[in-house]
């Protein structure tokens, strides 16, 4: 289990945001250039256990999470981008398939030109979860 897991489950899951980006175009790892528009990448960007004095049978983990959009328009590419804040921070609990989840917002990417005059931007999130030591 990993924070993007969980985030892409998140995102999988919220009906007004598949609507417009369909499943199969949420992708963890990379996007090709010629991905179909628009189309989400959701992916770690670093991640980190909380020490503890005694081991026990779970760690917590924090992940940094990216979601980037691109999109064929400035305009989709907003659109999106709020649909992607309204479902992902402020969760916690049992989310996206993790136990003691706690998604935070941390901050969006700026704008950016894609491949094939696509529009990118990047939103992220702190993931913390529990997982076995």
């Amino acid at each position: 289990m990993t924070g993007a897991d969980i985030i892409g489950a998140v995102l999988r899951a919220h009906a007004p945001l598949i609507a417009i980006v369909p499943v199969e175009r949420i992708k963890g790892g990379r996007l090709p250039d010629d991905v179909a528009l628009p189309a989400l990448l959701v992916r770690t960007i670093s991640s980190g256990e909380r020490p503890a004095l005694k081991r026990q049978a779970t760690v917590r983990i924090t992940d940094r999470v990216a979601v980037a959009v691109r999109a064929a328009s400035y305009r989709e590419q907003k659109a999106i981008m709020k649909l992607v804040r309204s479902c992902c921070a402020g969760r916690t609990g049992a989310v996206g398939g993790g136990q003691g989840v706690a998604i935070a917002d941390a901050g969006g990417g700026p704008d950016l030109n894609g491949p094939g005059n696509s529009f990118e931007q990047s939103q992220d999130y702190r993931v913390g979860f529990l997982d076995a030591a």
